[in-house]
């Protein structure tokens, strides 16, 4: 009969080759979207890596015999022992951002180079897909999130002005870019209607006449649009056309979510955010919990 030991010993072996031809097929297949970051792939990125941490902690635990405990065992501790570390690592983040410099809602101004669209062949093609939809760029803005990066945005507008969109180039490390879309219409009824695809984590309150659907695992542009007037559709409403300029509209938004989430406890009163830092305690657990949710789940919380 063939031993057990030696059963576990080449199942383990086959298990780690298993790992590593997963893990380098992962970094061939990411390099093909070299200069553009995705969040979906991100999400699966990120859960690889903790697979991968558990189960090679497992198998090089039991193969040099420093613990002697069930495979599937080692493969749970090491599992919780990277939730806890990524969890004190994100709470050590949010602490620090909640004291730094960065502004949590900055203020945009016009970017006058009109710089916003990167030459890379997947934007190009959405650029001239917008074109094609009788949507026109009405505004290019840029806003200075610290450490000489900047949020860049281009507005545009479709043929009747009541829908605006949003395309925004979020900075990545290593020099790549994430595109977000935004799509917002105001309504007869009072209401602002926003539909986007955002995977930064929020956290915070939005104002009562807002009515937000957040989608990050929804990429596609045409399809965000399609989600967007079917929800108008829905609702009913009557759209009314943009008056108010992109940028001073922009500012007016950062104002008004600043005084929501303080008044109704996200933020720190200004007098106090020197001593305690921006964000109150249940403002970083809020974000805390987002941020989970929207990197391993690709879901945001439905904060109202």
């Amino acid at each position: 009969m063939t031993d057990p030991d030696q059963l576990l010993h080449t199942g383990l072996n086959a298990l780690q080759l298993g790992l590593i031809l997963v893990l380098f097929g992962t970094l061939l297949y990411l390099r093909r979207f070299n200069g553009l970051a995705s969040p979906v792939q991100a999400i699966f990125h990120r859960w690889l890596r903790w697979l991968i941490f558990s189960f090679g902690g497992a198998f090089i635990g039991l193969d040099t015999g420093w613990i002697d405990r069930p495979f599937w065992v080692l493969v749970l501790a090491f599992f919780l022992c990277w939730l806890l570390v990524e969890t004190l690592y994100n709470w050590l983040a949010i602490h620090a951002l909640s004291v730094s410099p960065v502004p949590l809602f900055p203020r945009f101004a016009a970017n006058p180079s009109d710089e916003a669209w990167p030459t890379h062949a997947r934007l190009i093609k959405v650029r001239d897909w917008l074109r094609q939809q009788g949507f026109k760029q009405v505004q290019a803005l840029r806003a200075d999130v610290g450490g000489g990066l900047y949020l860049r945005v281009s507005i545009y507008q479709d043929a009747s002005a009541t829908m605006r969109l949003q395309v925004m180039f979020l900075p990545q490390p290593g020099g790549a870019i994430t595109v977000c879309y935004g799509l917002a219409t105001n309504t007869a009824e009072g209401f602002r209607y926003v539909t986007d695809n955002l995977y930064l984590p929020f956290g915070g309150f939005y104002p009562e006449h807002w009515l937000v659907e957040r989608s990050p695992l929804r990429r596609s542009l045409p399809r965000l649009i399609a989600r967007h007037r079917a929800r108008l559709a829905r609702a009913g409403g009557t759209a009314v056309p943009w008056i108010i300029d992109p940028l001073n509209d922009f500012n007016a938004q950062q104002a008004e979510l600043e005084q929501v989430n303080t008044e109704l406890g996200f933020l720190f009163p200004r007098a106090q955010r020197e001593e305690y830092g921006k964000i109150t305690q249940a403002g970083r657990y809020r974000i805390w919990k987002e941020y989970w949710l929207l990197s391993y789940f690709g879901r945001s919380v439905r904060y109202q």
